[in-house]
């Protein structure tokens, strides 16, 4: 099924996510709708906050950027077909230098700007069947899932950006926050005056 994605201004965005265990109610159903709407939004990932869940659980398929002709012919390899779920995730150690790409997120369409990040981390998490895993990360696999990441911890990307960008983003982010935008995916607004 495919789920509303919550807009900017909403504050389930702002909440650091609970941890969840096996018994949380009709998880596989939960991961199956959210494969489905990331998947329907052209999105690299989606976390749970992105849907009006406060919990520690996002998905990431990077397949999409195994295209990029920027990339070198190994990284195309790496991001064709990762797909995974990540459940109580904690990055242990974000290392290396840092370096800028431009990123956009699904509860703020139309937006992208340049982020900063470090290049490498170190992350446990389990997965869908609660198994446990540490794994190292870098490059565009690690930068998706450190913006999915920031989403569990009540973190978006926008909130990385210089002061001035984000004054200049301001009006733009209101105007998202009220629905005054036009996307091609189902979208929960927080600021939507509802009509009598």
């Amino acid at each position: 099924m495919i789920l509303p994605i919550v807009a900017y201004g909403d504050p389930v965005l702002r909440k650091v996510g609970e941890e969840i265990d096996q018994d949380y109610p009709k998880l596989k159903e939960l991961i199956s709708n959210m494969w489905e709407t990331m998947y329907n939004a052209s999105g690299v990932g989606l976390a749970a906050p992105q849907i009006g869940l406060p919990i520690r659980l996002f998905v990431v398929d990077t397949t999409p950027f195994s295209d990029d002709e920027d990339l070198s012919p190994d990284e195309q390899k790496l991001l064709n077909g990762f797909k995974k779920v990540f459940i109580n995730a904690h990055i242990e150690e974000e290392s290396g230098t840092d370096w800028p790409f431009n990123e956009g997120c699904l509860s703020i369409p139309d937006v992208r700007e340049d982020v900063n990040r470090k290049e490498r981390i170190r992350i446990t998490y389990v997965d869908e069947n609660f198994k446990e895993h540490v794994e190292t990360y870098d490059g565009l696999l690690a930068r998706v899932i450190q913006h999915e990441y920031d989403h569990i911890e009540g973190i978006l990307f926008t909130d990385k950006l210089s002061s001035l960008k984000k004054r200049l983003l301001k009006g733009r982010l209101a105007n998202i926050s009220k629905g005054k935008i036009s996307v091609d995916y189902r979208m929960r607004f927080p600021n939507v005056k509802k009509a009598r």
